[in-house]
């Protein structure tokens, strides 16, 4: 049943990001064979339908996350204990970033983060398949750890999205700076110009990657304080200094820093993007990094 649920996984995720390159291909090549030139706005409706996703592939990705929330149900739950790993980790956290880009496609047309998000999601879904976890059996029936988890993990997939944001804002930023150089840097790399043209405004990108930013330092917040009471309920001590509580709490003060900048003096620009991907960068290795090392490197469990 499960190899089922993962090639089902694998082709709703892989097919909906084919059909997404194949379509951004056909608007991309239709105005240069009309005479337009690369990167330069296209007069046509068709140009501002392709950077919306469809009914259709809405639906597809609906059913996509549904397949793939059971698959990751019966893995890491099988017959009340619990198996857990770094390809766990990373087939939640882009599950849940899958997720949150169909919510903010039925808000604003993101062609551009679905094309980075979806690959990622079809090869994350697949490597518990590789990489397989190691059972978490005295935890898997504690109700605050069943909370901590569930909590964890939003948070996570909340910061993943945010990272590809900030990515594809430096992409756009950088564009922007190469139109106001020569025409032929602008007119260059027609495919990457007609990718970013799908996507919002630069501000109105930047106001969702904030906005995603405070709602994961809230749940990354209560992370941190519901993993210190279960650990509390579980060894009778609160506070455990390990690499994954130290990563944690060091992405935990970049986000709170990047938040505070931010509201007191604007922050913005390429600089606290780059923050956000070191931020994010901090909290993989905390969630994942520490996972791969002690399970792939070393061989031994890590929970």
């Amino acid at each position: 049943m499960d190899i089922v649920l993962y090639a089902l996984t694998a082709l709703l995720y892989g097919g909906l990001a084919v059909a997404g390159w194949r379509a951004h291909r056909h608007t991309a090549i239709g105005p240069a064979l009309a005479g337009i030139p690369a990167g330069a706005p296209v007069p046509s409706a068709r140009a501002s339908k392709a950077s919306g996703m469809s009914g259709i592939g809405r639906a597809l990705l609906f059913i996509a996350l549904l397949v793939h929330g059971v698959l990751l149900h019966t893995t890491i739950f099988p017959q009340n204990a619990m198996v857990f790993g770094f390809a766990f980790a990373l087939s939640a956290m882009f599950w849940l970033g899958a997720g949150i880009y169909w919510i903010e496609s039925f808000f604003f047309p993101l062609d551009g983060l679905r094309l980075l998000v979806l690959p990622l999601a079809c090869l994350a879904s697949l490597m518990p398949l590789v990489f397989g976890g190691v059972r978490v059996l005295p935890y898997s029936a504690a109700p605050m750890f069943k909370l901590h988890f569930l909590i964890a993990n939003i948070a996570y997939g909340l910061f993943a999205i945010a990272a590809l944001h900030a990515i594809l804002m430096m992409m756009v930023e950088k564009r922007l700076q190469g139109m106001r150089g020569t025409a032929v840097r602008h007119t260059s790399n027609g495919w990457l110009s007609s990718w970013l043209d799908t996507l919002p405004p630069l501000l109105t990108l930047e106001k969702l990657l904030f906005r995603l930013i405070a709602a994961g330092f809230v749940l990354l917040t209560l992370t941190l304080v519901s993993g210190i009471a279960f650990n509390e309920q579980l060894v009778d001590r609160a506070f455990k200094l390990d690499h994954k509580t130290v990563f944690a709490f060091l992405s935990w003060l970049m986000f709170g820093a990047l938040l505070t900048a931010r509201r007191v003096s604007g922050w913005r620009g390429r600089a606290a993007l780059r923050w956000v991907l070191a931020s994010f960068v901090a909290l993989l290795l905390a969630y994942v990094g520490s996972r791969f090392v002690f399970e792939v490197l070393l061989h031994r469990a890590v929970v």
